[in-house]
């Protein structure tokens, strides 16, 4: 657990320092996100992955589209799940 001094400052646990590569002198954006604040690293790659796998998952999701749009996949519906689904999980019903 962080504190806040009296100046509004906090220390940001090594842990995560180390886990997002943070700097001496790195910028970090403080980010609303509901009841929560999102500190993020300026330098950050907003997905957590590197390019390449950003690019990688890109491209295999494009080639997935032109097949499904050539009839060589099923519909999307056809997934075995819906996304309304989705939004339940976790909850309490």
């Amino acid at each position: 657990m962080t504190r806040v001094t009296g100046k509004f400052q906090i220390t940001l646990p090594k842990r995560l320092v180390d886990a997002f590569g943070i700097r001496v002198g790195d910028e970090v954006e403080l980010i609303a996100a509901g009841d929560a604040i999102r500190i993020v690293p300026a330098n950050a790659v907003r997905s957590g992955l590197p390019t390449e796998e950003q690019l990688r998952l890109f491209d295999e999701s494009t080639r997935r589209m032109k097949k499904r749009a050539q009839g060589k996949l099923p519909p999307a519906t056809e997934r075995g799940w819906t996304r309304d689904e989705l939004y339940d999980r976790g909850r309490t019903r």
